[in-house]
């Protein structure tokens, strides 16, 4: 009896370059020269047609490429303007006393609050619960972009009684600054009570405002500022760009 061999095991197949092969290998050589320094933090990288000219593929294949970079958190791709090696990764205290420019400072770096948003709303069950209020209370709620250098850290939700802090909004705009509002309103010094941390999918908004694909993971911290009577001052919902900072949780005062 004469053996047979079956060819669709071990024959070669004819070989021929797969398309998705272009775009992964060009994405791993760009992240090869961006983690040699090729292209420094905060750099912009060539063009969409020049990559293309000096890969030799088309600009479908190097958004796609480029596409994958982001999604690792390697570069960012700004609208307009083009795509920049993402740059720096703030470490920020989460203690007691947590204060925006006094830990971007620390870091070397400056930066501000911005208010997005303000308005008055009614307190939820939730809410009030938190900050000692009656249900339905009027709070106010403003929305917050954390910046440092001009690059968003993180967005925010937060909310402050009324009449209490009335007018507290107009100091942070003028100032960039939650504690300079609380200090005009009499609030000398607070700290922060409680902080949870979780890990989610930012939603649209959130994902636009700190200019990061909806696919990458952020940091989720909700917390409540008391004042040196314990009083509730502030609650807040802040999602941090994960790939831009490291949240350190001090047990210190």
């Amino acid at each position: 009896m004469t053996a047979t061999t079956s060819t669709s095991f071990l024959a070669e197949p004819p070989t021929r370059p797969a398309r998705d092969s272009f775009w992964t290998r060009i994405a791993a050589e760009l992240a090869e020269a961006i983690g040699s320094g090729v292209y420094p933090p905060g750099q912009r990288l060539p063009s969409e047609h020049a990559l293309a000219e000096q890969f030799g593929v088309n600009r479908h294949t190097i958004r796609r490429s480029l596409a994958s970079l982001c999604s690792q958190g390697l570069v960012r791709i700004t609208q307009g303007s083009g795509t920049y090696v993402e740059d720096f990764a703030v470490d920020l205290a989460l203690g007691k006393r947590v204060r925006h420019q006094q830990g971007l400072a620390q870091a070397g770096l400056r930066g501000s609050l911005v208010v997005l948003q303000e308005q008055t709303v009614r307190a939820t069950a939730a809410l009030a619960k938190a900050l000692q209020v009656p249900a339905r209370s009027p709070l106010l709620a403003l929305r917050v972009i954390g910046q440092a250098e001009g690059q968003p850290l993180h967005v925010s939700e937060r909310y402050f009684p009324l009449p209490r802090f009335e007018g507290l909004a107009a100091v942070v705009r003028e100032t960039g600054s939650i504690t300079a509002g609380f200090s005009a309103h009499g609030v000398a010094d607070y700290t922060r009570r409680e902080s949870r941390i979780t890990a989610e999918l930012p939603d649209a908004a959130v994902a636009a405002e700190l200019r990061q694909p909806a696919t990458r993971p952020v940091l989720l911290v909700e917390s409540l500022n008391v004042d040196l009577e314990g009083t509730p001052v502030e609650w807040a919902r802040a999602w941090f760009a994960g790939d831009r900072v490291k949240l350190t949780v001090s047990h210190d005062e």
